[in-house]
């Protein structure tokens, strides 16, 4: 196995020993059973515990923070609204052992940062959005910041939430997400669909 390889090796195996049983209940000596090498190995490789950490937690906070970002190109904002909740949701049912990684409290200080920097990257970026149209119908622009946390955090916590759940299926869940943040608790649609526009 090349030096590429076995780092790849270790990470894969890391990655699902924390989302298994998190940062305190995994060990180096764990991480170098399950990969069948020695505990020198690892630490060549990343240093420690922490760096390896460190690695797995930088890139599935990139990969979610690519994943909702591409998400929002323009559009109506009904379907911005739904594209989002299906890729936060998306990326909860294919890659569940990276968001039970995320969603836990970081131990490790990473470069991207933890899931709720992560979060607000994210509503920044709904705000800026949500502060044109805003301005264009006539509203508050102010208001965008408030309003996108709210979003933001209703679709993120709804994720952890279906983490373990997993009913409904998640366009339900994506539609019924979409059924309140659009029309509001006084105008929910009884039987939510996305329209993907």
């Amino acid at each position: 196995m090349t030096g590429a390889e076995r780092r790849q090796q270790l990470l894969k195996v890391a990655r699902a020993l924390f989302a298994e049983k998190g940062f305190d209940g995994t060990s180096i000596e764990e991480i170098a059973h399950r990969a069948n090498v020695s505990k020198p190995v690892v630490y060549e490789h990343f240093g420690g515990k922490e760096g390896i950490y460190a690695v797995v937690v930088d890139r599935e906070t990139q990969l979610l923070l690519d994943r909702m970002v591409s998400t929002l190109h323009g559009g109506h904002p009904r379907a911005m609204l739904e594209q989002a909740a299906s890729a936060l949701l998306g990326y909860v049912e294919e890659s569940h052992d990276g968001f039970r990684i995320l969603v836990r409290d970081s131990p490790v200080a990473s470069s991207t940062g933890t899931f709720s920097t992560l979060l607000n990257d994210i509503a920044s970026q709904v705000e800026h959005i949500l502060g044109r149209q805003f301005a264009a119908r006539g509203y508050d622009e102010k208001l965008s910041a408030l309003y996108a946390q709210a979003l933001v955090g209703m679709v993120a916590l709804t994720g952890q939430w279906w983490l373990d759940a997993r009913k409904p299926k998640r366009d339900e869940v994506a539609a019924h997400l979409v059924n309140l943040a659009w029309n509001g608790l006084s105008h929910l649609e009884h039987k939510p669909k996305l329209r993907l526009y």
